[in-house]
């Protein structure tokens, strides 16, 4: 009786799992990526000295961050001192 039950056991795992896995791929969807902008670098450029806690600094690091976006804009590449990276929209 035992080999009976386990031998329905087995195929009815193996259904369970292929309708598991079914409604999981059928649920998923594509991760796409929104295209890098230099307009969403200088927001993030900004974001950043805002957090920054010396005040004094803030006008400066914004004008830098206008800077930065006007040569993004011109080559596509986003310079933020530490890291450049290119490929970005010119928007």
């Amino acid at each position: 009786m035992n080999q009976f039950l386990d031998s329905l056991a087995t195929p009815a795992r193996r259904i369970l799992a292929i309708i598991a896995v079914g409604i999981v791929l059928a649920s998923a969807q594509a991760a796409v990526a929104a295209p890098m902008r230099c307009s969403g670098e200088q927001t993030i450029c900004i974001s950043s000295c805002k957090k920054n806690p010396d005040r004094s600094t803030l006008s400066i690091c914004i004008t830098n961050c206008g800077v930065r976006q006007s040569a993004c804009m011109k080559n596509g590449c986003w310079d933020s001192g530490i890291q450049k990276y290119c490929g970005l929209l010119k928007q």
